[in-house]
């Protein structure tokens, strides 16, 4: 099982993608994460340090939103820099999921030979 921790080494990847669909403050996106990838751990302290993190990195601008009801919101978008950051998440993940279907195509020829033996 996947725990919290390697999740949130992926949770830049995973908020620019979000934040790839469109503007959103940080409670949307969080939303956004539990609907999309259930099962997902989002939590909403590493969100918000997350989106900080991006944000000093060029990577997020954002605006005050005061026109809606409640309290004044911050909402995010993606930057160039950011648009950037996403594709090489993009890129990683691809390198990364075949290197797990390697894996997998290995064990599955280790469990066949394995029948094999007995």
């Amino acid at each position: 099982m996947a725990s919290a921790s390697r999740q949130s080494r992926h949770l830049p990847a995973f908020i620019l993608l979000m934040l790839a669909e469109g503007p959103r403050h940080g409670h949307a996106i969080r939303a956004a994460l539990l609907e999309r990838f259930p099962g997902y751990k989002a939590d909403p302290g590493a969100i918000y340090r997350t989106l900080q993190a991006l944000e000093e990195a060029g990577e997020l601008a954002f605006h005050w939103d005061t026109e809606s009801r409640g309290p004044a919101r911050k909402v995010y978008a993606l930057t160039p820099l950011g648009w950037k950051r996403l594709e090489f998440w993009g890129a990683e993940m691809e390198r990364r999921l075949a290197i797990l279907r390697t894996f997998l195509d290995h064990l599955k020829r280790a469990k066949a030979g394995r029948k094999r033996v007995r």
